[in-house]
């Protein structure tokens, strides 16, 4: 879903939730160079572990997720747009989400390509959509990086009715509300995973 100023928000329902969902993030170390520290410099208590590493920098947080448009079940049900149009609004959709967008009068976004620019800075510079992730529980705030669509069946006027669609999607972290709220449910995911393993030996 589309968070924007904008008239109608772009949002797209996924028709079946995806098989899989694939999470990666990359942390960057910064250690010692010399022989002697072996990738890292010496620690012996708990309180001497940040001097391990000079230094660390954080990738953002990427989702791939492989998902599935099928516009069979709806035309079965005979729905105007799904027998005229099969997936292609879905597929507009995610075409219009990774275009990027420039900001108009009073905050309005809308496509770039459109030119619409207006005569300010800000209002020419295009900039990526902003999307909230809905997974479960989970609402993130991602930029969509790149969408690889393969269409696999069509209807006699060549419109596709069902694609296989991979969605490639990275995380914007910061103290954005969405964001605060996935750290703090982190948080207290890992407080209970831990409560959980420690009950677990206990009872063992």
């Amino acid at each position: 879903m589309e968070f924007a100023l904008t008239p109608s928000p772009l949002i797209l329902v996924f028709d079946f939730n995806p098989q899989t969902l694939r999470r990666a993030r990359t942390i960057n170390i910064t250690a010692g160079t010399t022989p002697a520290t072996r990738g890292g410099y010496d620690f012996s208590l708990p309180t001497e572990t940040s001097r391990a590493a000079q230094g660390v920098s954080i990738e953002p947080e990427n989702f791939d997720v492989e998902i599935l448009l099928d516009a069979t079940d709806r035309m079965d049900k005979a729905d105007p747009i799904a027998a005229e149009f099969g997936i292609e609004p879905q597929l507009d959709t995610l075409r219009s989400m990774v275009t990027p967008k420039v900001q108009g009068p009073g905050g309005m976004q809308m496509l770039a390509g459109l030119g619409f620019s207006g005569t300010r800075a800000f209002m020419r510079d295009p900039s990526p959509s902003v999307l909230l992730f809905v997974w479960g529980s989970h609402i993130l705030p991602v930029f969509l990086k790149q969408i690889d669509v393969r269409e696999v069946a069509h209807m006699p006027t060549l419109v596709p009715f069902r694609a296989e669609v991979r969605i490639s999607m990275q995380v914007i972290e910061g103290n954005n509300p969405f964001y605060q709220v996935e750290k703090i449910r982190q948080v207290v995911g890992a407080a209970l995973n831990t409560g959980a393993t420690i009950a677990g030996g206990a009872n063992g």
